[in-house]
């Protein structure tokens, strides 16, 4: 198209998904925008495969313990699976923050659902002890991994309070404290691995399959989901990758 004084102008330049464009994106390049709403994170990418992995994990483990009669056992898993629920929100709020702003604010939610997701575990492990009593604690193929994973959540818990709020009193500067994001970082990926092993475990142990029933193959997939939905939303440089 010509202008007024007959020198051609160039059309505005268009930039069109290439065709072989993954639909959520590739893997690492979800980025909360400018002045985007911080909710938003929770579904953007492949943060919707993650919620539909969470939340289908969630509704079988309450159903299944929700259609047996109530017992000092019924809190341990529907606090587990709560917990868990809100690590994976906690995860998907924080990944695509860029700005400093946005990651203030994204660190804030975030260290809040963690905190009321360690309660939760904390909670669920001293029920399960107590519903234990003097039988054998730590013994099957879902206690054990149980175990070291609650202790891990909670070196997890304690390492990102330290690094964010007392970076200074306790590592001596705030720097040291940025320092070992990375590992934090690398650490809570792991973490979200571990329990997914754990919650697979637990559906071959005698009372899951003589009384509660969540099927294996249902709690395999919806890991699948969840790993899938959060890892590829990892952006690598903050991995120090």
């Amino acid at each position: 198209m010509a202008s007024a004084t007959g020198i051609p102008q160039a059309h505005p330049v268009t930039i069109e998904s290439r065709e072989d464009e993954p639909l959520l994106g590739r893997p690492g390049d979800v980025t909360q925008k400018a002045e985007e709403a911080i909710y938003r994170n929770l579904f953007t990418g492949t943060a919707s495969v993650a919620q539909a992995g969470i939340w289908i994990l969630a509704a079988l483990v309450w159903q299944g313990v929700l259609a047996q009669p109530l017992s000092l056992f019924t809190p341990h898993p529907l606090l587990g699976s709560s917990a868990l629920l809100l690590q994976v929100q906690a995860a998907l709020i924080l990944q695509p923050t860029a700005t400093p702003q946005q990651k203030r604010t994204g660190t804030r939610i975030h260290y809040s659902f963690q905190l009321l997701s360690v309660v939760l575990f904390v909670s669920a492990f001293v029920i399960i002890e107590v519903n234990k009593g003097s039988h054998p604690h730590f013994v099957s193929p879902h206690g054990i991994p149980g175990l070291v994973t609650y202790i891990a959540i909670v070196l997890q818990a304690v390492v990102g309070v330290i690094q964010y709020f007392a970076p200074v009193t306790v590592l001596g500067s705030v720097d040291a404290g940025k320092r070992i994001y990375k590992y934090h970082r690398w650490s809570g990926y792991v973490l979200l691995l571990l329990e997914m092993a754990t919650i697979v475990a637990a559906t071959q142990t005698t009372y899951n399959l003589m009384a509660i029933h969540i099927p294996l193959w249902g709690v395999v997939v919806a890991a699948i989901f969840i790993l899938a939905g959060v890892g590829a939303r990892i952006k690598k440089h903050k991995l120090g990758l």
